[in-house]
């Protein structure tokens, strides 16, 4: 009997390891392609409807950079977790959360007004998800829970509290009984970056701004040493001084932070107001950017442009092809299929070893003696 093993290579290939991204989406583009011709489409009518038609006009490139703002913003701090060998898996969650906690001001003082007020409420919004994201970090260091199933279980804990805020107590008494909260106001939106030719906002300026901020932090700074030691040898990290609780408590609350802005600010700028749905499943996506960004930040806000596209394309495709916009979660799903098949080879061989046949006990002796 023949069995499959996964041998760790004692020397992984630089070179592979730079391209695997790009072989993990043509990889993408090659299984996408079967796809298509397997309902029916011209797969090249398919593509260029997925990914050219999207961004043809300078509009769609402000629907594309509001797609990706969420998705940077929630990768960025996802790809310190996950460098710390901490598996945040509740960010859509923590991007609930946030949006809840930062919409506090416009949805119940709605005729506050004034500079203060947007701030106040991107920074009510941060702590909204750090203290979400604190949790799960609690449960880790005081019980030693698996952190996977408890940030988890968190997101639709997030979710079902805020579908009760706008059916019940934040429901907008003016809105005809639709499940949502009041307009908010002026003084709670954010600035258009350019209004003249599209909607995009300064969500996407405090993605770039996160991005370039946690990869000196990274790179340049003693907390990104300290992150990395611990993620790659938690008792090497010990000798050296460093607090694997504290780390947890950090990496968990960063993340939390910037999920949660990425949740107000997606809040207070695209939609402007808060209902049942603000999110089609950014936090979850937001893994799939991390990972095809290698958890470098800069590389993340390149994977966040990518996975924002097939938002878009996903649109576009059900209006252009007629299919159904599970097929972009279908796309999103074999890309990440496809990132971690090929890191894992980078990093591991496979090996048929073979199983050795269970020893035969011969009862004979033992039986005699019964007699």
């Amino acid at each position: 009997m023949m069995r499959l093993e996964l041998v760790k290579r004692p020397q992984r290939s630089v070179l592979f390891s730079a391209l695997s991204p790009f072989i993990a989406f043509g990889l993408t583009i090659v299984a996408g392609a079967i796809l298509f011709a397997l309902l029916g489409i011209n797969p090249l009518t398919a593509f260029y409807t997925y990914f050219i038609s999207p961004i043809t006009e300078v509009w769609q490139l402000h629907e594309l950079a509001i797609k990706a703002a969420p998705l940077i913003l929630i990768a960025v701090g996802l790809s310190v977790c996950f460098r710390s060998n901490i598996w945040n898996i509740g960010a859509e969650g923590q991007f609930v959360f946030g949006a809840i906690v930062g919409s506090v001001i416009p949805v119940l003082y709605p005729d506050l007004q004034g500079p203060f007020v947007l701030p106040l409420m991107l920074l009510m919004g941060m702590i909204g998800g750090a203290a979400y994201a604190a949790i799960p970090a609690f449960l880790k260091t005081r019980f030693n829970t698996n952190e996977i199933l408890t940030s988890l279980m968190l997101v639709y804990v997030a979710q079902l509290f805020l579908d009760w805020l706008v059916r019940g107590p934040w429901r907008d008494p003016k809105g005809f009984n639709f499940p949502q909260t009041v307009q908010f106001n002026p003084s709670a939106v954010l600035p258009e970056l350019m209004p003249m030719s599209g909607r995009a906002n300064l969500g996407f300026v405090f993605a770039l701004v996160a991005a370039v901020l946690v990869w000196l932090m990274m790179s340049r700074m003693l907390k990104g040493f300290e992150i990395r030691v611990l993620g790659s040898s938690p008792r090497a990290g010990r000798f050296a001084g460093f607090s694997f609780n504290r780390l947890v408590f950090f990496a968990f609350m960063l993340s939390g932070a910037l999920a949660g802005l990425a949740g107000i600010s997606e809040v207070s700028g695209a939609i402007g107001q808060l209902q049942p749905s603000i999110s089609p499943g950014y936090g979850f996506t937001a893994i799939i950017v991390a990972f095809l960004g290698r958890l470098n930040p800069l590389g993340i806000v390149a994977a966040g442009l990518v996975l924002g596209l097939t938002y878009l394309g996903g649109e576009a495709a059900q209006s252009v092809l007629g299919i159904s916009d599970k097929v972009a979660r279908v796309f999103q799903g074999m890309l990440l299929f496809f990132v971690l098949g090929c890191d894992t080879l980078i990093h591991y061989r496979i090996r048929l070893v073979g199983l050795a046949p269970a020893p035969k006990i011969d009862a004979s002796p033992k039986l005699e003696e019964a007699h």
